[in-house]
């Protein structure tokens, strides 16, 4: 009985590890450097990391769960663009969330969008390949809705 409570224990923990191993960029210009060497698309989460309900439920229910995990590593390269209220940030980092934010038109939080990033003669384009929130049903309900935005 021991053996099988500590196995269990050891598997649970390992998802658990697995969940938290994830790498989220605030820096998009360092985004799309990973983005182009390894022909990802970017996830970009458009959050209020230390006010918004939305955002903190999306991230409890999805983004922290093993299976989303194991899809993004496989599929995205994550960038997290954080809007808080309380928590402090570089200038630079909130004249580029702003800029970024502008730039897609993001009006409500939490809003995530997957896109391809390139550079061309200096400047950045961006091309959208699907936006979603959050989405009821855990981690499965919205990776099927991720996974769509790869099927156009």
């Amino acid at each position: 009985m021991k053996k099988t409570i500590i196995a269990l224990l050891l598997f649970a923990g390992s998802f658990a590890a697995e969940a938290q191993e994830l790498v989220w960029e605030t820096n998009v210009t360092k985004a799309m450097e990973i983005s182009s060497k390894t022909k990802k698309p970017l996830l970009l989460f458009f959050t209020g990391s230390d006010w918004c309900g939305w955002c903190i439920r999306l991230q409890k229910e999805v983004l922290k769960t093993p299976e989303f995990a194991n899809w993004a590593k496989e599929n995205v390269v994550l960038v997290e663009l954080d809007y808080p209220r309380r928590a402090p940030q570089t200038a630079d980092i909130k004249k580029q969330n702003n800029e970024l934010q502008q730039a897609f038109g993001i009006q409500g939080f939490p809003t995530i969008v997957v896109a391809n990033a390139t550079t061309k003669d200096g400047k950045v384009n961006f091309e959208g390949l699907g936006s979603t929130g959050y989405v009821a049903g855990g981690p499965a309900a919205w990776l099927e809705v991720a996974n769509g935005f790869f099927k156009k």
